[in-house]
């Protein structure tokens, strides 16, 4: 059952989506090449968002072990932090969670260690970023939940990018998942009508090679089959009479 939510409950969701953008901010701009570790990255996170007075929505989600998520490279979602150093031009993706209040935001973003990548690597990073706003121009009342994953789908693919078939996108509120599911493919017009006071988050991951993915033997590492490079973005976004309005976005984030 997809639960909408009142506009009093969407505010308590800002608020967490504004804690959340905030940690994410600062755990981006605490990464210092060849020296940060992803396991510096996970107690970052942790001090964050106790500071806030948040609880992470993450640690011992179904087994989850850590605060944070981080993918490095060809590593799509899910990476358990550990003693890997991120070294300049690296791609790494933060995804993380927060609860206030007893509501959860969700939050994922992709950014090159040291501000610096390759051509290919800084381009697929952009191509994600706009797939993902693309997506959620479609979060209107209306338009049906497959449109969203058109929009994303369509933008990525003809850049000459893949789309993870594997993983989607979710319903987010008192539950850190919740119906329904939403992919980041398939044919426009499917699935649920999209109303008023839905919340979704939307999350592409977008491969520079093959859509296919594999799990490591920790059980929660995902990477590219091939071992291309992977990007991923994610926002929590209210669907309102108005159109998509974004919970989650950071300070001066362009949308």
């Amino acid at each position: 059952m997809v639960i909408r939510k009142t506009s009093a409950q969407i505010e308590k969701m800002r608020a967490a989506g504004a804690v959340l953008a905030r940690c994410i901010n600062e755990i981006v701009q605490s990464i210092e090449p060849d020296k940060t570790t992803t396991q510096d990255i996970d107690e970052i996170s942790e001090e964050l968002i106790r500071k806030y007075k948040g609880i992470g929505s993450f640690k011992n989600y179904r087994g989850y072990p850590n605060t944070v998520c981080v993918a490095v490279n060809e590593e799509v979602v899910h990476g358990i932090p550990g003693s890997r150093v991120l070294r300049t031009g690296d791609v790494v993706g933060i995804d993380l969670g927060v609860i206030i209040d007893g509501w959860h935001a969700d939050s994922a973003v992709t950014v090159a260690v040291g501000g610096q990548t390759s051509p290919e690597a800084a381009k697929l990073l952009k191509v994600t970023k706009e797939a993902l706003f693309k997506g959620i121009e479609q979060a209107r009342p209306g338009n049906r939940l497959s449109d969203i994953g058109h929009a994303i789908q369509s933008y990525a693919e003809r850049r000459g990018y893949s789309v993870v078939r594997d993983l989607v996108g979710h319903g987010i509120g008192r539950n850190l998942h919740e119906e329904p599911n939403v992919p980041n493919y398939g044919p426009p017009g499917k699935g649920v009508r999209l109303e008023e006071g839905m919340t979704l988050a939307i999350e592409p991951m977008v491969n520079i090679g093959g859509y296919e993915v594999e799990t490591l033997q920790d059980n929660w590492t995902v990477v590219t089959k091939d071992r291309s490079l992977s990007a991923h973005f994610e926002h929590t976004v209210a669907i309102t009479k108005s159109g998509p309005d974004i919970l989650t976005l950071m300070p001066m984030e362009e949308t």
